[in-house]
């Protein structure tokens, strides 16, 4: 088979090394000049949002996005017409002295890919949509029907294969979670399998036709579905002797903070793994916007190491080196399981998460400054109002403030100032491990110990009470790794005892501080770990450091603090300014915590990528918007300028509405 599959030694099944970083190797693919896969960085990418007949426009466009640090620039193609003018946009953009590679985006329409292939570098085609059905409907297909439907599949399909072949053509196979067709649906489910079956049908069939010029995407608005389904899918390529590069994204990731860091927790748990060859941040945002950030994640790991190692770990007394499929009797990274702890007050077991937040360095005279970190006062009732992200536990060290702190926010001290107060109500103490079993006098109910990965011996901490918690540290380069060693260990034992993750930063700004700790934090929650986090980064801004936290969190699913937004990126195919309207719906409902509302500028991205919404505003013609509930459309073709108040009655005729207050 002419795939050139280097060996791997698979740690888990689905990348190099679960212990020490290592880029799963992949094989080379060309796209235009510009190689992607193999040896090469990982690639940069985007998507216009003109209109793919505007010719100037979406050059103008594309020229920007390059400016920004496209690699590839992605152009939708909804109709063989968008596909021919492709050929203008190429021209004009060489003609400007851009040689941008072009990858064509195709729903539906096989004919414009067929077209788009002889113009283009790349096509983008989605198993889901390219020549399958997908109405939503409950079907059942027989073994008999399911080959049948595959076999008409296949004939549709091999004439783009064999114009790719012919032409140089790449293709992406870009399964996405919410536009699996009705014959997946029925045999796998809307689960990550079920994605990475569609995907492997296509696959197959180019191989049936040698055909290899391949790169493969599995995306979901759902981090946890998204990182599942691409890790399955590497584990399925491996069995059957593939190793095609992946193409990495979260789809509908939303704008703003939110999107960011949505985006980080989901590629960046998959780069943390070693996998990823290109990058696309889905932002609602102008698409020269995306890049930047795709780029920020990137080149954290052209500067790590090919392998970095994570350091043993202190077992049953002894060092012992842990190897690459440590831990896979008591984790699975292919399905989301909290890890069992024990409840110590309010944390771990089936509590929520806690946000942890360092206050020491603050001006303890002013109980102002806790309005950053969701406790609101007021001097003329002396009392605090919580906002929905209140954190749960503030630092002091060695500080004492000169007011009363809220009574629902714990307070914790390094031991000896701990021992010092006269008022211990609501305060508790920090120790070191050794220190704590030294100690005389302990809190009878909280004590928290904090470790270090790399350091911590799971024999001591199998001897700890029930009233303590631990404050997992790193400084490790692969710290995400070394974390997670560590909590397989104390499963390994199973060790009970909750976690805060802890993770320190220096000299970054505010946007790479959103990145790395979603990225560092986000992989771990992802995968189950942790019953609390702590972001420590001195001297930036405690609402800053305290909105990643809970941004975090909602961005795993462990904790619902706010309303989510699943928002399409804009493209050619948008019906309405996707920006304007995400803020003014957001504007209105933003209050309704733990509902989730899609926002899809067309048919095509809506009702299949808001699959997990609770309810749904999707474009489906000129000042047009069909509204769902889950994937049931309630009202159709509403004129835009109603279509909020349609939505917001829906909401509250369904009993989910609540006043601001």
């Amino acid at each position: 088979m002419e795939n050139l599959l280097v060996k791997h030694e698979l740690g888990g099944g689905y990348c190099n090394s679960l212990t020490q970083y290592s880029r799963f190797l992949t094989r080379e693919v060309k796209i235009g000049d510009i190689a992607l896969g193999g040896h090469n960085p990982i690639r940069i990418q985007s998507m216009t949002t003109t209109d793919t007949m505007d010719t100037i426009g979406t050059v103008e466009q594309t020229i920007r996005m390059v400016e920004s640090g496209c690699d590839y620039v992605r152009i939708t193609a909804p109709s063989i017409k968008e596909a021919e003018n492709l050929s203008n946009i190429k021209k004009e953009l060489r003609f400007r002295g851009y040689d941008v590679p072009l990858i064509a985006d195709i729903h539906f329409t096989p004919n414009a890919a067929e077209m788009a292939a002889r113009i283009v570098e790349k096509v983008r085609v989605n198993p889901g949509n390219y020549a399958d059905k997908k109405k939503f409907e409950n079907l059942e297909y027989t073994q008999d029907a399911y080959t049948a439907e595959l076999e008409r599949i296949n004939k549709k399909f091999i004439p783009l294969i064999k114009i790719c072949k012919e032409y140089g053509t790449a293709m992406r196979i870009g399964t996405n979670h919410g536009s699996l067709s009705d014959r997946i649906m029925s045999h796998y489910g809307d689960t990550p399998r079920g994605m990475v079956e569609s995907a492997m049908e296509f696959m197959r069939m180019c191989e049936a036709e040698n055909y290899y010029n391949l790169v493969i995407s599995m995306k979901a608005s759902n981090t946890q579905v998204m990182v599942q389904a691409y890790r399955l899918l590497v584990e399925t390529m491996v069995k059957e002797g593939m190793n095609y590069p992946l193409h990495l994204g979260v789809t509908e990731a939303g704008d703003g903070e939110d999107g960011r860091i949505k985006s980080a927790v989901g590629i960046g748990t998959l780069l943390e793994d070693g996998l990823g060859d290109t990058i696309r941040v889905s932002l609602t945002e102008d698409p020269e916007f995306e890049a930047p950030v795709a780029k920020a994640l990137a080149d954290r790991y052209a500067l790590r190491s090919q392998k970095t190692e994570v350091g043993s770990q202190k077992i049953d007394g002894a060092a012992t080196p842990r190897t690459p499929d440590f831990g896979l009797q008591t984790y699975s990274p292919y399905s989301y399981s909290r890890r069992i702890t024990q409840s110590v007050q309010h944390i771990g077991d089936h509590h929520h998460p806690v946000v942890m937040i360092d206050v020491s360095k603050e001006n303890l005279k002013d109980p102002y400054f806790l309005n950053a970190v969701g406790y609101n006062y007021s001097a003329g009732l002396d009392k605090y109002n919580l906002a929905d992200q209140a954190c749960d536990l503030a630092f002091l060290g060695d500080n004492l403030p000169s007011f009363s702190f809220p009574g629902n926010l714990k307070q914790v001290y390094n031991h000896q100032t701990w021992l010092k107060l006269r008022d211990k109500n609501n305060c508790h103490p920090l120790f070191s491990l050794d220190g704590f079993s030294k100690a005389d006098t302990k809190d009878e109910f909280l004590n928290f110990i904090e470790v270090d990965a790399n350091h911590a011996d799971i024999e001591a901490i199998q001897q700890l009470d029930k009233s303590v918690v631990l404050i997992l540290n790193t400084s490790a380069h692969h710290g995400m790794a070394e974390q997670r060693a560590f909590f397989i260990g104390l499963q390994e034992k199973n060790i009970q005892i909750p976690v805060i993750i802890k993770r320190s930063y220096q000299d970054l700004d505010a946007d790479t501080l959103m990145l790395y700790a979603a990225t560092d934090l986000g992989a771990l929650f992802t995968d189950g770990f942790g019953d609390g986090i702590w972001i420590d980064a001195q001297g930036q801004n405690l609402a800053l450091i305290n909105a990643t936290s809970f941004g975090i969190l909602q961005a795993t699913r462990t904790r619902i603090s706010k309303t989510e937004y699943i928002s399409c990126p804009s493209c050619g195919r948008t019906l309405f300014d996707l920006q304007e309207t995400t803020q003014l719906i957001r504007s209105r409902t933003d209050h309704l915590k733990g509902l989730k509302i899609g926002i899809m500028g067309c048919i095509v991205n809506g009702p299949g990528e808001m699959a997990d919404a609770d309810y749904g505003y999707v474009g489906t013609g000129p000042d047009k918007i069909t509204l769902y509930r889950g994937q049931e459309v309630v009202k159709k073709n509403v004129t835009t300028a109603f279509a909020l108040d349609e939505l917001i009655d829906i909401i509250k005729n369904d009993g989910n509405w609540v006043e601001k207050v």
